[in-house]
Parts: structure tokens; C-alpha cells; sequence
């Protein structure tokens, strides 16, 4: 299985398209307002801090540089689009983080980098809203799969709540704020997934939630008076009880 080529073209042409500066792109807010908010919920339940790392749908790689400098096994960022993969790789440099390009719903292709790694840790934000709905029970079974028995994944995406706030932004009297964009015109707007289904992929697959809650999701785009468009959001801490 792997994800349609519609899909695969849409990600493929945003990020051919995406300036290199960091903060150019929507869901590119600097690591202090994203993961670094998300460590303090992850890391009280990782049963083993020094697995590798997978940031699964990395982009541009902002967030993995972060988690490579702050997890002792290896950080791998993987993206389904090879711009995306090329981007992280140009504006890393030299450094402990590692960039590849995977279908998350190719199940061979995950066995395989399963195979490689070993149990990993999983840090996965705003990816399930944004794909295919026939891929999220296979990108919820990737996970499970990544984890195998001793990993933890973190998983953040908009709630309910947040695709409403987008579609205002996008009807407003002012029009989409700039880093919208190139997300509404690629055809990739986040999908409406209700907040109760997205744990339920997980139990589907397999998966505990270990631990869930809300936080406010940062984006690069500002509101006209000024201030950061933050979208509701739920997470949760996913994995096999021991």
C-alpha cells in the first residue's frame, strides 16, 4: 500500500514551492513554541530515552534538529516528499540529525526501517488531519509498528475546533493570512477529524493511550491585529504497556 499520487504530487509541489528561511511555511513555528512545549508531556512516559528517534513527517526538519540535540540515540526526520527531505537537509548542515524520505502507509518500507532501528520513540505532529482518510488507520498501524514493545509515540494534531478557526481565516474580509497560502492553493488543507477518532486509530492498532490532553497548536501566521494564529489542538502519548 502507499499513498496516492495526488497526494504524493500536492506535498511534492508545496514544498518545491516553500522559500527556504525557516518561519516561511504555516506549521513551521520555531522548536521553543512547538516541541520543546511537547517534551515535558512526552518524556515522563519514554521507558527508554535512548532509543532512536523518529520524526515522522518532518518537513523542512525545524523540529528534529531540536530532538537530535536533546535525545542521546539517533534522531531520524522522514517525510514522504523529497523536497521536504532536501529542504531539512540543506538548512541542517552538519549535525546529529539524520533525513529520509518514507510513505508512512508503505508497510514494507516501515517493517524495513523497523527492522533497521529497532523499537523507536515517535514524535508525530499534524500529520494524521492532513492525510487521506483511508490512510490513517495504516499511518496509526506505522506507529505501532515503529514502536514495536518498548517505544512511545507522541502524536499532536488540531482538534475539531481548529479546522473552523481555519476555514474563518481563510473566508475572512482580509483573505488567508500569506503563510496559508500555499497550503489552501496545493489542494492540502488540514481535513476535519473528529477529537474522539484520533485515539481510536491508535486502540485500533494496537496502542495504549498512556496519557492526552489539550494544548494550543503555533503557527507562523498572525491574526491583522498583530497576534499568533495558535489552533486548538489534543495530544496524546501512545504505546504497548509494559
Amino acid at each position: 500500500m502507499a499513498v496516492t499520487s495526488r497526494y504524493r504530487n500536492a506535498w511534492e509541489g508545496f514544498w518545491r514551492e516553500a522559500p527556504p528561511e525557516p518561519g516561511a511555511v504555516f506549521w513551521d513555528a520555531g522548536p521553543e513554541l512547538t516541541a520543546a512545549v511537547h517534551l515535558p508531556l512526552f518524556e515522563p512516559h519514554l521507558t527508554d530515552p535512548g532509543l532512536p528517534l523518529v520524526d515522522l513527517g518532518c518537513g523542512n526538519g525545524t523540529q528534529t534538529r531540536f530532538l537530535a540535540d536533546r535525545f542521546a540515540g539517533p534522531v531520524l526526520g522522514v517525510d514522504l516528499s523529497a523536497a521536504a527531505v532536501a529542504h531539512a537537509r540543506a538548512q541542517g548542515g552538519p549535525g546529529p540529525a539524520a533525513f529520509r524520505e518514507l510513505d508512512a502507509v508503505d508497510t514494507a518500507a516501515v517493517a524495513a526501517l523497523h527492522a533497521e532501528l529497532g523499537d523507536a520513540n515517535v514524535y508525530m505532529r499534524g500529520v494524521l488531519h492532513q492525510t487521506d482518510p483511508d490512510d490513517r488507520a495504516p499511518l496509526a498501524a506505522t506507529i505501532a509498528t515503529l514502536v514495536g514493545r518498548r517505544g512511545r509515540a507522541f502524536v499532536v494534531e488540531p482538534g475539531e475546533a481548529a479546522g473552523r478557526e481555519l476555514g474563518a481565516l481563510a473566508q475572512g474580509p482580509d483573505g488567508p493570512p500569506p503563510p496559508l497560502l500555499p497550503v489552501l492553493r496545493h489542494g492540502i488543507a488540514p481535513a476535519a477529524v473528529a477529537d474522539a477518532a484520533v485515539p481510536e486509530y491508535f486502540g485500533a492498532a494496537g496502542l495504549d493511550v498512556l496519557a492526552s490532553g489539550d494544548a494550543p497548536l503555533a503557527t507562523t501566521a498572525y491574526t491583522t491585529n498583530g497576534s499568533r494564529i495558535e489552533l486548538p489542538s489534543l495530544w496524546l502519548v501512545t504505546g504497548r504497556r509494559a
